[in-house]
């Protein structure tokens, strides 16, 4: 039974990045012949402390504690048939766990789903930021046996360094992502949503002068939902942050009307998997999306969603989905119809299949 080591940051159903990447394939290796083992870093105990700014004892001791993990990782490397790397093995610019790694006789893959070759560093940790190498991400790259990107853009770059890419886009599972039917309760108000993370929170902020201009105009008819950080809080809108939660997820993206994904247009955004917008669409929930990236590739503009560049834009398309449910419905049935066909796990899981057991073929 062939076995692949997956070397990745977080715990499992922690990080999106993770679990819409390859998380959500271990089942199907698993009917399919495959052993599975993913070595991750940063624990539940942990994670506060990681993400929280200052703390520096605490995140030393993470960082020698991960040193040593990842130095196990390199011994028993040689255990397995593949060693699958996403984004990368080690949370500084170093590259010395993976080119240990890349030694052993073991077919390495390295995942990536963000123009990480761009410095992009989170608030809690810009302390730290020095510690980072957006360089490395080409040296990964390059000694990989196989890219897997998530986009063409990403794509188009891994093969100026390596020229066994394949693009597998970030995918949802869409019998998990099914809306819930919820009873006529506070249905007076249309809800329009956001869902993110700490390190995400800036783009919701591009919404916020828009935003505005929707609360003056339909007063108590809306309310406004941001989901991934509890500690955001934004009085001009009247919105209070709630964590992101695994087991109450589906039920608090199920009361969003509208998904709303703002996003600037730089060169790392453009390297974006259209996640955020693929969550909303896969619920039937109609989706406004900036067209950057991959989000003009998913959308078309008045059929399966919107995309909408300047404040003006925004406000015309949120106010036809607030102010007609039957096309909120009707483009909400069509966005989950392109994602099943095209950005779902059923989709894609053969193709991902098959890249791995090609590669066990190569010599």
């Amino acid at each position: 039974m062939p076995r692949i080591l997956f070397i990745a940051a977080h715990r499992p159903n922690r990080s999106p990045s993770q679990r819409f990447r390859f998380e959500q394939y271990f089942s199907f290796l698993k009917e399919n012949g495959f052993d599975y083992h993913l070595s991750y870093l940063i624990s539940e105990k942990n994670d506060q402390l990681f993400y929280k700014p200052g703390s520096f004892h605490a995140k030393l001791y993470i960082f020698l504690r991960s040193a040593l993990k990842r130095q196990m990782d390199v011994w028993h490397a040689s255990d397995y048939d593949i060693v699958f790397i996403q984004r990368e093995a080690f949370m500084t610019g170093s590259t010395f766990f993976a080119r240990q790694i890349r030694k052993k006789k073991v077919k390495f893959v390295y995942d990536f789903d963000d123009a990480i070759w761009h410095l992009d560093v989170s608030d809690a940790n810009k302390k730290l930021g020095w510690l980072k190498s957006p360089g490395k991400t080409v040296k990964l790259i390059s000694m990989a046996d196989l890219v897997i990107a998530g986009n063409n853009y990403l794509a188009d770059y891994a093969k100026h360094h390596n020229e066994n890419v394949v693009i597998i886009p970030t995918t949802i599972d869409t019998n998990y992502h099914r809306k819930i039917n919820f009873s006529a309760t506070n249905k007076n108000k249309v809800c329009i949503g956001w869902t993110g993370s700490i390190t995400t929170i800036k783009h919701f902020e591009h919404a916020v002068s828009f935003l505005k201009k929707i609360k003056e105009k339909y007063q108590d008819k809306i309310e406004i939902k941001v989901i991934g950080d509890p500690n955001y809080f934004n009085e001009s809108i009247d919105v209070k942050g709630i964590e992101w939660n695994s087991e109450t997820e589906i039920e608090e993206l199920s009361k969003i009307d509208i998904g709303i994904m703002p996003l600037p247009d730089d060169e790392w955004t453009k390297g974006k998997c259209g996640l955020k917008g693929l969550s909303y669409m896969a619920m039937e929930i109609p989706a406004i999306m900036s067209p950057v990236g991959v989000n003009t590739d998913i959308i078309e503009d008045g059929i399966n969603g919107f995309l909408a560049v300047s404040e003006n834009e925004w406000i015309e398309k949120l106010s036809l989905l607030i102010e007609s449910p039957e096309l909120r419905e009707k483009i909400g049935k069509e966005a989950r119809k392109s994602v099943i066909e095209k950005y779902s796990v059923e989709s894609q899981k053969q193709r991902y299949l098959d890249c791995f057991n090609a590669l066990l073929k190569r010599t």
